[in-house]
């Protein structure tokens, strides 16, 4: 049993053209592919725990917009809380992806909504992820989590308003090598000093960088051809928050989160690698 998976945050979607180099200024380039799809690190997270057999749902926000209907087709197979006001719009990303796997990408994200409805109870959750894109709702259900002894685990891409308030509530704070406070310093050693039991910063194909109050250890990646970066970082958490959700411990975790977001860039987009 892969456990009951609770994900919190974003949700775009993604325009993801493939070229083989990528334009500059004034520049204009053929793409050899282009495809819609959804994106969004909470979402990413939660379509990677339902592929790998977990019990999920998704708070987020979708919202009437054009593209609601697209993205929850998408995401068959997962309970939807949309936490969306009245005239909500789901963010877009314009994803440019070379020939080599490495992507620039322009997002909305949900800099707007500051504020949502209350998230729901947790009830049979193993484990809450959170991004921190809903910032309120984030901690208002990493808290309730934390007071019912249910592991919280934080994605975090980058820093954001609330951060140190939301990390008080987590255990497990996972961030990407672009996470770093407002004042600098070390990194992972300020997560633990606001309240997380474990912090761990990946650096894509570099090995993965482990802080405990017991010292600091790196986790080796394999290297692979690169075929696609986008969403590794998302799958990587949704793989993390699964193995913690069935009851491995976080070493298992961690190492079954690397193995399976080795496998997502080889494969295109966040979710290519669980169809092969």
């Amino acid at each position: 049993m892969a456990g009951s998976v609770v994900c919190c945050g974003l949700t775009t979607v993604d325009l993801v053209q493939v070229v083989d180099d990528v334009p500059g200024p004034d520049q204009k380039v053929a793409s050899r592919e282009a495809r819609l799809d959804v994106g969004g690190p909470a979402a990413n997270a939660a379509r990677t725990a339902a592929a790998l057999g977990a019990e999920v749902r998704l708070v987020t926000a979708l919202g009437a917009g054009p593209f609601a209907g697209f993205v929850r087709g998408q995401l068959a197979g997962i309970e939807v809380v949309d936490l969306a006001p009245p005239g909500y719009e789901l963010p877009i990303s314009s994803v440019v992806l070379d020939s080599r796997g490495r992507r620039q990408v322009v997002s909305q994200n949900a800099a707007g909504l500051t504020r949502t409805a209350a998230p729901p109870t947790l009830d049979h959750a193993d484990v809450v992820l959170v991004d921190g894109h809903l910032m309120d709702a984030a901690i208002r259900l990493a808290a309730a989590a934390r007071r019912a002894g249910i592991p919280v685990v934080f994605d975090g891409g980058s820093y954001k308003p609330g951060t140190e308030e939301l990390l008080y509530h987590v255990d497990v704070a996972a961030v990407s090598a672009d996470f770093a406070f407002p004042r600098g310093g070390d990194t992972l050693r300020q997560i633990l000093d606001h309240g997380a039991d474990l912090a761990l910063q990946t650096h894509g194909g570099r090995p993965v960088v482990v802080e405990t109050v017991h010292g600091r250890k790196w986790v080796p990646v394999p290297e692979v051809e690169v075929v696609d970066t986008l969403g590794a970082g998302d799958v990587f958490h949704g793989a993390l928050a699964t193995a913690y959700a069935r009851g491995d411990t976080l070493q298992a975790a961690i190492t079954f989160a690397i193995e399976v977001a080795t496998r997502s860039v080889q494969a295109p987009g966040a979710l290519g690698w669980a169809s092969t």
